[in-house]
């Protein structure tokens, strides 16, 4: 019985976890793609209204991105229902798990068939340095050698650590205003 609801409550903590981690990356999405100009000619080819997601299966957390225009994306939140041209899948929530506490690399995942990508897969791969980029950033070199491919040799000290404020910041005051809205009456 006290295995049972030890593992119960390992879940809803996962599950729990990977839903704050999209809702983190979504703002933290947003914000980079605002500042840095690497990320910003890598989602620059992306069409116009291009709609992302990441999710887990079969109806878990997700977070959606739509592509504004000129490099720029916009968060557009977890319960978004309309169409999506990208869609990166994990197929179970453990999964997820894994590469959102940084114990898998995308790229390993995927490998691993962990996940499934639905769209066009050269778009694919350009979220995914897009977001390898941003988990550069945001952090520490350590942490992040764990999440990315490989770590980008160009970037210093002098260009993290005032980027990494600039995306906290931003998503700080992106996760206020969700707060906000969520503790309005409907």
């Amino acid at each position: 019985m006290l295995a049972k609801l030890t593992r119960s409550a390992a879940l809803r903590a996962r599950r729990q976890y990977v839903r704050t981690m999209f809702r983190f990356m979504g703002h933290a999405l947003e914000a980079i793609s605002r500042s840095d100009q690497k990320v910003i000619d890598d989602a620059r080819p992306l069409p116009e209204g291009f709609v992302f997601q990441m999710m887990v299966l079969p109806s878990g957390p997700s977070l959606v991105l739509e592509h504004t225009g000129q490099g720029e994306l916009r968060y557009l939140g977890d319960d978004y229902d309309g169409k999506v041209d990208l869609s990166i899948r994990f197929k179970h929530m453990a999964h997820a798990f894994l590469v959102l506490s940084f114990q898998e690399k995308t790229t390993e995942a995927f490998a691993n068939d962990r996940m499934v990508v639905d769209g066009d897969i050269g778009y694919g791969v350009r979220m995914t340095r897009i977001l390898n980029r941003l988990e550069s950033i945001i952090l520490p070199r350590l942490i992040a050698s764990r999440a990315v491919k490989e770590y980008p040799a160009d970037l210093g000290l002098l260009e993290k650590v005032p980027g990494a404020i600039g995306i906290y910041r931003r998503v700080l005051t992106g996760l206020i205003r969700d707060l906000r809205k969520e503790a309005l009456p409907i």
